[in-house]
């Protein structure tokens, strides 16, 4: 191999998408009445215009090497074949957007052949991720505000929403650590859904936090949530618009909720029309699509749940029509309202119990006979 020859060296910009399509360069001179040429295609790096004969004694990459990035970098790694009649390097890893490659060809007897790659970098993902909404849907809160839900149109990056998610005083001013800042965030299956709890050292009643601090919501006031646009999701383009829910904060709810003032209407025998449960308070609306169900003569029946009317009215509309006699709705105890009290369960009367021990598995039963 001939070392004591200048390199002759072409520089590319590509400008085309993926790999399936072509990549190529021709960088050419006369050798031997040939004209050599370093392509680059589906990935790969090709020599055409020299015939390879068999491997030379320290292998083809004493002839041919490709190197990603600049400066003293090592050879990518590789393999080779012949394919065509042409001498073919293969990438263990792939080519990715926006890397810059450096082929270098050594033919025997003449001058070595430098050809770079600048592969565009890929284009950005559209912004079109939005807050899809966030639950209370209702803007009057009590001061003991438990959580917020939070809706994403599509799966969400994690780890980022301490840094993105905001309470705002009525003047526009940060809220210092309203929300329990989990290492881990309460995140669905689907990285759609992002449940924000309040501190609940600032909700319960005779707590440090409460004491020293005060509640991170107060009575009388005004606040913000707001969710800025440059949260990545999970194909990391930013949100396609920073997200703002303002609400009133009235007194606190400590009461717990009570089946008994609930409004059942019943349906009609014979019609897929929905039953209707009117509660006086909106109502947790990630537990009433679960804790809820409803059961007949034959056992559960299947249908769907809505939850309308700022979280204050759960419908059920049967798969098929209903059948004329007697229904029952299951309520699970642990069913909360805004403030986390659950039915006949207020949520800081357990201030000092430990933060692990469990709360037994109850239910209520409504029952309820269809209409004529």
């Amino acid at each position: 191999m001939n070392t004591d020859k200048k390199p002759i060296r072409l520089s590319v910009f590509i400008r085309v998408h993926p790999w399936p399509l072509l990549l190529f360069l021709l960088a050419a001179l006369p050798c031997a009445a040939q004209q050599i040429a370093i392509r680059m295609e589906a990935g790969a790096f090709r020599i055409e215009g020299w015939q390879p004969a068999a491997p030379p004694a320290d292998g083809w990459p004493s002839l041919f090497q490709v190197f990603a990035g600049e400066g003293d970098v090592p050879a990518m790694l590789g393999s080779y074949s012949v394919d065509g009649g042409s001498l073919v390097f293969h990438p263990r890893f792939p080519v990715a957007p926006g890397m810059r490659v450096r082929a270098v060809f050594h033919p025997p007897e003449s001058a070595p052949i430098e050809a770079v790659f600048e592969v565009p970098k890929a284009a950005a993902p559209a912004a079109t991720t939005r807050v899809a909404h966030v639950y209370p849907s209702i803007n009057v809160l009590p001061e003991n505000q438990l959580k917020f839900y939070v809706y994403f149109s599509a799966p969400m990056s994690k780890g980022r929403a301490w840094q993105k998610i905001h309470l705002l005083d009525a003047a526009g001013a940060l809220v210092v650590l309203p929300f329990l800042e989990l290492d881990e965030e309460l995140w669905d299956r689907d990285s759609t859904r992002l449940t924000v709890l309040f501190d609940p050292g600032r909700i319960k009643r005779e707590v440090r936090p409460l004491k020293e601090i005060g509640p991170s919501i107060q009575a009388g006031k005004h606040y913000t949530l707001l969710i800025d646009r440059d949260w990545p999701d999970g194909r990391g383009a930013p949100l396609a618009q920073e997200f703002r829910k303002e609400f009133r904060v009235v007194p606190p709810d400590r009461t717990p909720p009570d089946t008994a003032t609930w409004r059942i209407a019943a349906p009609r025998a014979g019609s897929a029309g929905p039953l209707v449960i009117q509660f006086p308070k909106p109502m947790d609306y990630a537990l009433l699509q679960h804790l809820l169900e409803v059961a007949g003569p034959h056992g559960p029946v299947a249908g769907t749940i809505a939850v309308e009317r700022e979280e204050t009215e759960w419908r059920f509309t049967p798969r098929e029509p209903w059948k004329d006699g007697d229904y029952r709705v299951t309520v699970q105890t642990t069913l909360e309202d805004l403030a986390g009290n659950h039915i006949g369960r207020a949520f800081d009367v357990d201030t000092f119990d430990p933060i692990t021990k469990s709360l037994p598995r109850e239910t209520v039963s409504l029952p309820f006979r269809t209409r004529h």
